[in-house]
């Protein structure tokens, strides 16, 4: 076999792979029913009020710490049932802020207290468990620093524990600064897709889905019948969800319930998320993966889950594709037009055309939602040299450091997770988009007019993505040389 014979089978292996993600995407789509808006099932005349532990997880979070307690102190809940926990690891000044903001709850007679201790050991999962320990509540309403519950927040889910069988009830991320920049509108997008059609698919098909870290409320008893926080994965939230539904525990997804959030306002902090998010549930999957397909779960559960799972496996992919796409243009006696066209329509337009449709259920304009979708796609691909390298590190031992996703405002403290997020040569994407513009040169000269539309649409996602990741870079740098931490030492 010679060169041209193994990038062609490369190459449609590579798209196959995609066009059986991209299938899936279309399979959730034909199966979306998006929820009409009505009253929540839970205003019962006489409703119980069990004990709700509300769990304030923060480390360093000086810009949002202050916002995040004072909207936990404007829950509706009786007093005498309620308690806030604020789990803080901080190491700088938001130590006082949190201070300062839980005294103001207990002076307004509220049940508040800090929680701190003596390392980090386990992260974001070891503060929840070393808070469980105290906390009163037989319920566990989790929130991060970067959200605003509205105060109705517990009024409307606690009641689905009415059924025995619930132990986590789930609801929608909302975005407060979506319509920020185009980034954020694309991170907006994403995000969409899976809260809006992923999550309402896979509740109402009865099938695994994942609580996601924050804006959701736990039995204690799931907790503690799956096994507790574990900390040998970067998403302790993932990997909880999956051990609680395989020991038999409901899920509920609570749609019409949003907790409003800021999504990352600048690449740095979307790819440092991003990452951390890939790598972890490589790792479940890992961890995982054998014990869901060797359960009693049926078939339409095992399937979905690993879908779920392996997702991320479609970055590599994706710039596999984007490495093979330049060349594969001079391969039209091997592979027809009508090849392209198909297994374009698969990859691209199966998943445009998901992200289009939870931007209609969420009532985006039709104006907004054509742009919104295409700098969604554009952004997925951009992300995929990143994304691969969090994948190949989930596959390594080893759990690696849980990096917080940095917040807006954080001025010199975030420059080292800054860095974290640009290190592996920021910006290196634009190489790909050169290499992607030099492959549409080449098709337009040997006539490959199929392979133009996937050329057009790596390089726009490459050149977009290379250009803020090094504008980033660049304006941190220049911080970092401002500030007295990044200058070297002196004798």
């Amino acid at each position: 076999m010679d060169l041209a014979q193994t990038t062609a089978l490369a190459y449609a292996a590579t798209l196959s792979l995609l066009g059986l993600y991209g299938l899936h995407r279309l399979v959730l789509l034909l199966r979306f029913r998006w929820p009409s808006a009505g009253p929540d099932q839970v205003r019962d005349p006489q409703p119980a009020y069990p004990p709700v532990t509300v769990q304030l997880p923060i480390y360093n979070e000086r810009t949002v710490a202050a916002r995040l307690i004072r909207a936990a102190g404007q829950l509706e809940y009786p007093r005498d049932r309620l308690e806030i926990q604020v789990l803080d690891d901080s190491t700088d000044e938001t130590r006082g802020i949190v201070d300062e903001e839980v005294e103001r709850l207990r002076e307004r007679g509220l049940a508040a207290c800090v929680v701190r201790r003596p390392d980090r050991q386990g992260y974001k999962a070891g503060a929840l468990d070393h808070g469980m320990r105290s906390a009163r509540g037989h319920l566990l309403a989790v929130f991060d620093a970067d959200f605003e519950p509205g105060s109705d927040f517990l009024l409307r889910l606690v009641p689905r524990f009415a059924d025995a069988r619930v132990g986590m009830v789930q609801a929608r991320w909302g975005h407060s600064n979506r319509d920020e920049s185009l980034l954020t509108r694309a991170e907006s997008a994403l995000l969409d897709g899976h809260f809006v059609i992923e999550h309402t698919v896979r509740h109402q098909s009865g099938v695994f889905f994942n609580f996601n870290g924050t804006a959701g409320i736990w039995r204690r008893e799931t907790i503690e019948a799956a096994g507790g926080w574990e900390h040998d994965t970067l998403t302790e939230d993932l990997d909880l969800s999956y051990r609680a539904q395989l020991a038999g525990w409901k899920f509920v997804y609570a749609p019409q319930v949003v907790a409003p959030a800021e999504v990352p306002p600048d690449i740095a902090a979307f790819k440092s998320q991003q990452h951390r998010w890939a790598k972890g549930s490589v790792q479940v999957c890992k961890k995982l993966g054998w014990r869901i397909l060797v359960s009693r779960e049926s078939l339409a559960v095992k399937l979905e889950a690993l879908a779920h799972l392996t997702g991320n496996v479609g970055y590599p992919a994706v710039l596999l594709l984007a490495l093979l796409l330049p060349l594969a243009g001079g391969l039209r006696s091997m592979l027809p037009d009508w090849v392209y066209l198909a297994l374009f329509a698969t990859c691209t337009l199966a998943v445009f055309a998901f992200y289009d449709r939870c931007q209609r259920a969420v009532g985006r304009p039709w104006h907004r939602r054509i742009v919104d979708t295409f700098a969604a796609l554009a952004l997925g691909i951009g992300m995929c040299v990143g994304q691969t390298r969090a994948v190949i590190e989930g596959l390594l031992p080893g759990t690696g450091v849980f990096v917080r996703t940095p917040k807006r405002g954080d001025g010199s403290g975030s420059a080292r997770l800054y860095k974290a997020a640009l290190k592996g040569l920021p910006g290196i994407e634009l190489l790909l988009a050169a290499w992607c513009g030099w492959g549409m040169r080449a098709a337009v000269e040997r006539g490959a007019w199929a392979s133009l539309p996937f050329l057009a649409l790596f390089f726009v996602s490459f050149a977009w993505v290379g250009w803020l990741s090094l504008g980033q870079f660049l304006a941190t740098a220049s911080t970092w040389r401002r500030l007295p931490l990044g200058r070297p030492k002196t004798a």
